[in-house]
């Protein structure tokens, strides 16, 4: 299930439960503290946003400036890939690892600023380019665009530019890597995990188109300008996602090895844009708190402290991992459980707040 499915679950989950408090003590409440709510200061989040969309769009040029070079490299050798190897392979070896480097360098700019962009629905639509949408095979999901390289091959729909720039640099995407030859960057005769040779036609045609991307993203941003309502959807809609982000990461290479059907989330576990997402919710939140706390000052603090409380976890697990912990299968679908239900009781919480302070959430 994509991102966008997931959460027109969440947001009609939690909305189910606002709908469980008092009816009365609510209607009450939402006709007094409506004017304090629409007075709230966003203008920190909105701050957050540019400062990312910023380091994003320095992150897509790299990349694309890299790929370039790495164009010129297979184009030097009339993309004839084996020769390329036998004539510049430390030269390629390096663009490659610059590309998987700009990736990782990338990846969390944007998952950090995700709780916006994906939970407000002016921006909504950048993350299914940038992060969260499938390709043609999955209709209901898949991104708006398609990528044409210049020697004119069309890729229609291919997927988010997360997974086509992912993908394409680490070699785990057959459709975007050089064909009939064996990526043996550094010539010890066998090719291990991160070593690549990108179809240098596509690769440098989704590069470009990312960047463009991150700049339109970037100057959305500018134009948006942040409402109560976008931060408790925010909150709402992203924070009950757990279990997708936990699922993502049991099938990738860090729980499931070499056994791993998942091509991407190859560069950083993720565990890490969890943690990221996380991090963000938390701006958010404490941007809104203060309203929250005009109408019951225990439940914010609980709130504020049961989402801080779940970054901690997040990022407690990533850290271990880090330092060498080898989670299970069996341990990735019991600790999403915990962070799905610390989660969903977060948004519900939330959406009883907005509905106290009148503000409605947008789906």
């Amino acid at each position: 299930m994509m991102r966008s499915a997931v959460a027109a679950l969440a947001l009609t989950a939690a909305l189910g439960l606002a709908a469980c408090g008092d009816d009365d003590g609510d209607q009450a409440a939402t006709t007094t503290a409506a004017p304090a709510a629409q007075g709230a200061d966003l203008g920190a989040i909105k701050d957050y946003l540019l400062a990312h969309t910023t380091r994003l769009q320095a992150d897509a040029k790299a990349i694309r400036t890299d790929a370039e070079a790495y164009y010129g490299l297979a184009e030097g050798a009339d993309f004839d890939y084996e020769q390329l190897l036998e004539t510049k392979r430390d030269e390629v070896a390096a663009v490659v690892q610059r590309l998987q480097d700009g990736f990782r360098k990338a990846n969390p700019a944007y998952e950090e600023m995700e709780g916006v962009v994906a939970g407000v629905p002016e921006l909504a639509d950048y993350d299914v380019i940038i992060d969260a949408g499938g390709d043609a095979s999955d209709p209901e999901n898949a991104v708006p665009f398609s990528v044409k390289t210049p020697a004119g091959k069309t890729f229609k729909q291919p997927g988010n530019f997360n997974y086509l720039i992912e993908t394409a640099a680490f070699g785990t995407e057959p459709k975007f890597v050089a064909k009939g030859v064996e990526p043996d960057l550094d010539g010890d005769g066998k090719v291990e995990f991160g070593e690549a040779l990108p179809d240098a036609d596509f690769l440098v045609a989704a590069a470009r188109d990312f960047e463009k991307t991150t700049q339109e993203l970037d100057a959305a941003a500018k134009g948006w300008e942040p409402k109560p309502q976008d931060a408790f959807t925010a909150l709402v809609v992203m924070t009950p996602t757990m279990s997708e982000y936990f699922g993502a990461w049991k099938n990738s290479r860090f729980v499931a090895g070499h056994k791993a059907d998942e091509k991407a989330f190859v560069a950083a576990s993720r565990l890490q844009d969890i943690a990221d997402i996380l991090g963000g919710l938390n701006l958010i939140y404490a941007n809104v708190k203060p309203s929250i706390a005009k109408v019951d000052g225990q439940r914010a603090d609980q709130t504020g402290k049961d989402l801080q409380e779940l970054e901690r976890f997040a990022a407690r697990l990533r850290d271990a991992e880090a330092q060498g912990k080898r989670f299970t299968a069996q341990d990735a679908d019991t600790l999403g459980s915990e962070a799905q239900r610390r989660a969903e009781a977060i948004a519900g919480q939330v959406s009883q707040a907005a509905g106290r302070l009148g503000i409605p959430l947008e789906s």
